[in-house]
């Protein structure tokens, strides 16, 4: 089974004879048998040259950039391996003809709601006050129907994720970490760093699993294809964010795992230092690699597997085999 590597040192990145070697600044070694890795994700500085690029490509391996600050910055995507000619005018033509990427972007953003809820109603059952919240949940869902653009869409969506936001403050009550208010860039404080970092990480992870379909990750529906590279990777990371990103940063400050130890403050944003992203990735990888009992096929996945079917349903809508309908946590 493949995995998914994080480098954090500085270092260099080469080919020996036929498996990679990352030699990192500090002199320390480390062989990584290609064909068990899935991924690499970098954090720090790395060197790598033309050889090793055409060796990953010919084992279909993706890396992912990260600047100083953790944020994702871009991937080598090598070239696409399971093309279908097919699946792509299928996808353009979604995209292309409004009422059916309407359809696409409707049900991502219902995902998207419909998990948040869960979230919510999981705590609520647990004596949380979160009433409120579920309530406002339930009326954003209820109007989906009547928003007739992508646009639309999006602004309902972002104002669900401003009140799911503040419910944090409710279900963690810890002083250390309180949203107060959505900051992206810069993050500006320990609780907006920690779902910045963890979306970045999602959005790669969701990139990855697309590469080994026959979906094109340039063409989005609910984010506009643009002169952004990627899309659909965001829209398909909105209906797992609640039960991926929320649930790891839930288990990470409910337990004490993470603390203002794991910040530094820069350029007026609060970060999460090397030791905070390391703890933040053992978690996220943690939970990646947990299952779940999934009704529709009646056995336990990975929340990795996860990503993968919603993406093999969205080619059977494309095709026009089966409807596309969003995945809801249910456990």
């Amino acid at each position: 089974m493949s995995e998914s590597i994080y480098a954090f040192s500085h270092g260099i990145l080469k080919r020996k004879q036929n498996t990679l070697f990352f030699e990192s600044q500090d002199g320390s070694q480390r062989y990584l048998p290609v064909e068990g890795v899935r991924d690499i994700h970098f954090f720090g500085e790395v060197t790598l040259n033309k050889e090793v690029l055409e060796f990953l490509s010919q084992k279909s391996v993706l890396l992912h950039f990260y600047n100083h600050y953790g944020y994702y910055v871009g991937s080598f995507y090598p070239r696409e391996h399971y093309n279908s000619g097919c699946l792509i005018l299928r996808q353009a033509e979604h995209y292309l003809e409004p009422e059916k990427r309407l359809v696409l972007a409707r049900q991502f953003v219902r995902g998207a709601l419909q998990n948040i809820q869960a979230v919510l109603k999981y705590y609520h059952r647990r004596g949380f006050a979160l009433a409120s919240a579920i309530g406002q949940m339930e009326s954003f869902l209820c109007g989906l129907e009547e928003q007739d653009t992508p646009d639309a869409l999006m602004a309902v969506e972002g104002n669900a994720w401003d009140i799911y936001y503040q419910s944090f403050d409710v279900i963690l009550n810890d002083q250390d970490f309180q949203m107060e208010k959505r900051t992206k860039r810069p993050p500006e404080n320990q609780l907006n760093s920690l779902i910045s970092f963890g979306n970045s990480l999602l959005y790669a992870a969701v990139l990855s699993e697309i590469y080994k379909t026959h979906l094109d990750p340039r063409i989005g529906f609910l984010h506009a294809t643009n002169f952004r590279r990627f899309s659909l990777n965001l829209d398909v990371a909105e209906i797992f964010k609640p039960v991926i990103v929320s649930r790891v940063i839930f288990a990470l400050v409910n337990k004490k795992a993470i603390s203002s130890r794991e910040f530094d403050e820069r350029l007026g944003g609060l970060y999460l230092n090397e030791r905070g992203r390391k703890v933040f990735v053992e978690k996220f990888e943690e939970k990646m690699k947990s299952t779940v009992n999934y009704k529709r096929i009646g056995r336990k996945v990975s929340y990795r597997r996860l990503i993968r079917l919603e993406l093999y349903k969205i080619e059977k809508h494309l095709l026009g085999e089966e409807e596309y309908q969003p995945l809801l946590a249910e456990w």
